[in-house]
């Protein structure tokens, strides 16, 4: 089951309104039965896309009780995907989530311009890992949207995942931007970008945090590895979000988290107008029903901050 640290946000389900959640592709057990732990906690209401007689037919299996449930029939995954996405996009639902569907297909759904999910941020997924050798929640960006982000992107990439930790309880996250080695090398890309992130969130251009790099995985995490090696550091041996450099390296240190390390996930793609759930299709069903946990709360604030906008 979850691990305590999981605890702080999951225990905002239960101070929250029903939220409206859209599966595409969704006839699968692992799906459903991520619904079937959502139900059971009044998290929201579910409209489920894709072929109605096989999730019909799953549910019976798994005796979830699909009354109530909005169903529409789509056998396609990838027009599944274009349906649920255009009704996130039309305000129909607070958060969409990928189900069955490949990660390309759902993605052509996200970024098609008339289904009205683009903001015209950049979109980066945040995993949360609670690792029960670690002292607090780890958050990782992005290890499942950009190939290779570039400098632009990684500022809003970073900004994005602040904005999430601070949505779930951080007051001030503190943000290591990971590279090989904790010291600037001008053969070493990452390096280079990573200190001028750092200095321009020392100058206050980038909101929100703490922003310290280039630093090495075991400077960010160990406070060991950081005396020995005598840095001096706010975020080093005690950081809250990881930033990797690429997407290759954020896909083995989040897996590597998860089957080495023994970590609970949970996870959501930001800079869309909703919340997008977008797990993998190996991920349990308590690691599809923790990532929609984080999206309904991640929902809810964000209606709350629109409304103050506004007024």
């Amino acid at each position: 089951m979850s691990g305590m640290k999981f605890k702080s946000i999951t225990d905002m389900k239960f101070e929250l309104p029903p939220k409206m959640v859209c599966i595409a592709a969704a006839a699968d057990s692992r799906v459903l039965n991520s619904v079937k732990m959502a139900l059971a906690d009044g998290l929201g209401s579910f409209t489920l896309v894709g072929d109605c007689d096989g999730i019909i037919e799953v549910a019976e299996e798994i005796q979830l009780d699909l009354k109530g449930v909005r169903l529409i029939d789509q056998p396609s995954p990838e027009q599944a995907a274009q349906h649920a996405c255009h009704l996130a996009g039309a305000g129909e639902v607070d958060v969409v989530v990928k189900g069955t569907v490949n990660t390309a297909d759902f993605l052509r759904g996200v970024l098609n311009p008339h289904n009205g999910l683009r903001t015209g941020r950049v979109l980066s997924h945040v995993g949360i890992f609670d690792i029960p050798t670690y002292d607090r929640l780890l958050y990782v960006t992005d290890a499942g949207i950009i190939i290779k982000p570039t400098f632009e992107e990684k500022k809003q990439i970073i900004q994005n995942a602040v904005e999430l930790a601070v949505s779930l309880g951080i007051h001030v996250p503190k943000v290591a931007l990971l590279a090989a080695v904790e010291t600037v090398n001008p053969k070493m890309e990452a390096t280079l970008e990573a200190a001028a992130l750092a200095k321009m969130a020392e100058r206050g251009e980038l909101r929100g945090a703490i922003v310290d790099g280039p630093l090495a995985l075991d400077n960010a995490v160990s406070k060991d590895a950081v005396l020995s090696k005598g840095i001096k550091s706010e975020v080093a041996g005690a950081a809250d979000i990881l930033v990797v450099p690429n997407i290759e390296v954020g896909n083995v240190l989040v897996k590597s988290l998860t089957y080495f390390a023994g970590a609970t996930f949970g996870g959501v793609v930001q800079g869309a107008r909703v919340p997008i759930v977008m797990t993998s299709r190996a991920d349990s069903a308590e690691m599809r029903y923790l990532s929609l946990i984080v999206a309904c709360v991640s929902s809810h604030l964000n209606s709350i901050k629109s409304a103050i906008r506004k007024h």
